[in-house]
């Protein structure tokens, strides 16, 4: 199962000049418990971003520079060759960003994991839009802001709809 995690805003917004719009804590716990251990699928600005491979998981880098490496991930030329090498190593891929990547696997994902975050924050990148006809929400949790969280923010499940 190929799922897109992702973390926006109420206009879908996801990032401004590479880093992140937030800092949520208990969606960082969430995103860390979901994916530890399976394949991660990631364009090299969202590597960057981060900064090191992230631990117990395979990193998998997408990137159209010839001469660009790092120690410890996986570094491919396209979408269709990140998704070849994480099927080899796990049927569960989670795809983590960043714009550009989500805009070229939302037709290919099952599954969407999104923290829809209760803002509308200044971005220069932006998620697709989530059609209603393909995508089904199935579950829904919602946290209230704290003194370490400072958006109110739900976990939403989305699951692609059946085509009959």
């Amino acid at each position: 199962m190929t799922t897109i995690v992702v973390a926006m805003g109420l206009s879908n917004e996801i990032g401004a000049d590479n880093q992140l719009l937030w800092h949520l804590p208990k969606d960082l716990k969430h995103f860390k418990e979901i994916t530890t251990g399976h394949p991660i699928i990631m364009g090299r600005k969202t590597y960057e971003s981060i900064g090191k491979p992230l631990p117990n998981r395979t990193n998998i880098v997408v990137s159209r520079k010839k001469d660009w490496f790092e120690e410890g991930i996986l570094i491919v030329g396209s979408i269709k060759e990140a998704l070849k090498f994480a099927k080899k190593m796990d049927e569960n891929i989670f795809i983590i960003g960043g714009g550009n990547i989500y805009e070229q696997t939302i037709d290919l994902a099952d599954q969407l994991e999104v923290t829809q975050v209760k803002a509308n924050l200044k971005a220069n990148v932006f998620f697709p839009k989530i059609n209603p006809k393909v995508w089904k929400k199935t579950q829904e949790t919602c946290h209230e802001k704290d003194e370490k969280n400072e958006y109110d923010f739900c976990f939403q499940t989305f699951v692609r709809k059946s085509e009959n």
